[in-house]
């Protein structure tokens, strides 16, 4: 039985990919006793993943509203917690007067495209569970009119 294959490889290698990286940082930490602003980098880029899959997962949630309102306010709410962790890094470090400017987009550009992967692959699956759904009501239908010409 193969574990990974052609569907999960990407996301298999990502998974590597990030519990690597994490446990590097991790054992920086213990040698260096302290975080450099690169270890912060990578557990802030971390977080924002984290809590961008969090929220985009959870689109199902809110079927009964417009698909782009949701959109919209799953942006909103996550670009507010982005200048929210920059206005709170800015209590503690010294940031650069367009920080909030730089995060704004490190973050909105790849989210974007993000979210035009993701949506676009649902629509995807979608529309092929649509097309399996009529051929199993195709063939139910065909059978039950068999039964009704015997």
């Amino acid at each position: 039985m193969k574990i990974i294959n052609k569907d999960n490889f990407f996301g298999t290698a990502c998974t590597i990919y990030a519990v690597l990286s994490l446990s590097k940082i991790g054992l920086e930490y213990i040698v260096q006793g302290s975080y450099g602003s690169y270890q912060e980098n990578l557990l802030t880029m971390f977080l924002l993943s984290v809590l961008g899959t969090f929220v985009i997962s959870q689109h199902y949630r809110f079927d009964k509203y417009p698909l782009l309102a949701v959109i919209i306010g799953q942006y909103v709410a996550l670009v507010a917690v982005v200048l929210l962790l920059t206005w709170v890094s800015g209590k503690f470090h010294t940031i650069h007067e367009n920080a909030y400017w730089d995060m704004f987009w490190s973050f909105s550009i790849p989210y974007a495209i993000l979210v035009v992967l993701y949506y676009t692959k649902l629509f995807y699956e979608i529309r092929c569970a649509n097309r399996a759904l009529q051929e199993v009501k195709k063939l139910s239908g065909n059978k039950a009119k068999d039964k009704e010409g015997q």
